[in-house]
């Protein structure tokens, strides 16, 4: 089942529409181009059903609005029209349409293009998935770091929100690698990154492979206290894997995280900051490994434990 917006100015035809397709879809109908741009923004529609002919943003000014939201670009639209000459059909192709449906209805014509276009969407979904994510660990690449860390820093300068960044890897990984071999060192990248996943399950929230044993995450919304905090109980929940280390070592497989909390304005870098979360992991390390190191909005450093 997709979930398909119809927007139509006309009632009697955004009716016979979902009459032809509620009994295999999810269907949301709005009558005016500003209200299906609202609609559309949330994100959860597979298809949209475009009339091309309404007042006030009519279907071609709203498509264009669609392709320039990042949101909404990727969600096809078919458009509805009576037009029949190739200029319109060849506008509407130019803007971004998947395809046209011609009025009157065909319940039959109506059915397969919508069917095609949502197998379609699913499909690209599926493989943009693949392309996003790290086939050890389960989590974002750092493909899909790259682009979502620079749109969040650019939410979060719009909002005026709190950005909290923290490395983190794995503790004497080589010395684990050469004790236990490679399979089980994959073995512990993924155990590492599941376990933090399953705290960082906000929509704010955001883990990805940094490379090899190393990892980044993302929060938005924390002071520098709660982030400092949140980071302690991943590292904790690690440790508490008792994944068996290197007895030379440590008896349990750890990690480090180094990380810093910032109110990111128009100006300011990422790359900065990303240097500083890097730093601070760098520094537990250092100190004694297996903790916490934090920089607040002030860049104080904070210190899970002295060396």
């Amino acid at each position: 089942m997709g979930k398909i917006l119809i927007i139509d100015d006309s009632v009697v035809q955004a009716n016979y529409l979902k009459n032809i397709l509620d009994e295999d879809h999810s269907i949301t109908i709005v009558h005016t181009g500003d209200e299906g741009l609202s609609y559309a923004k949330t994100g959860k529609f597979s298809l949209i059903l475009l009339d091309v002919i309404m007042p006030g943003m009519n279907g071609f000014m709203l498509l264009k609005k669609l392709q320039e939201e990042l949101v909404t670009e990727h969600i096809p639209v078919i458009l509805i029209t009576g037009l029949s000459d190739t200029q319109s059909e060849e506008q509407g192709l130019i803007l971004g349409a998947v395809d046209y449906i011609v009025k009157p209805f065909n319940p039959l014509i109506v059915k397969a293009r919508v069917n095609t276009h949502i197998k379609l969407y699913r499909y690209r979904q599926q493989v943009e998935h693949m392309a996003m994510e790290d086939e050890l660990t389960k989590v974002a690449n750092r493909r899909h770091y790259d682009q979502y860390s620079i749109k969040q820093w650019q939410q979060a300068i719009r909002l005026h929100t709190s950005f909290s960044i923290c490395m983190f890897d794995i503790d004497k990984f080589k010395v684990y690698n050469d004790t236990f071999g490679h399979p089980a060192g994959d073995r512990v990248i993924a155990a590492v990154a599941q376990t933090a996943k399953k705290y960082l399950k906000r929509s704010t929230d955001f883990i990805a492979r940094y490379g090899g044993e190393e990892f980044v995450a993302i929060t938005l919304g924390n002071t520098s206290e709660a982030a400092f905090n949140y980071f302690k109980r991943i590292r904790q929940a690690v440790e508490d894997l008792h994944i068996e280390h290197d007895a030379s070592v440590s008896p349990w497989v750890t990690i480090s995280m180094g990380g810093v909390t910032v109110f990111p304005k128009v100006g300011d870098n990422y790359d900065t900051y990303l240097k500083i979360a890097d730093g601070m992991l760098y520094d537990a390390k250092r100190l004694s490994r297996n903790q916490v190191v934090w920089a607040n909005e002030r860049m104080v450093q904070w210190k899970e434990r002295e060396s």
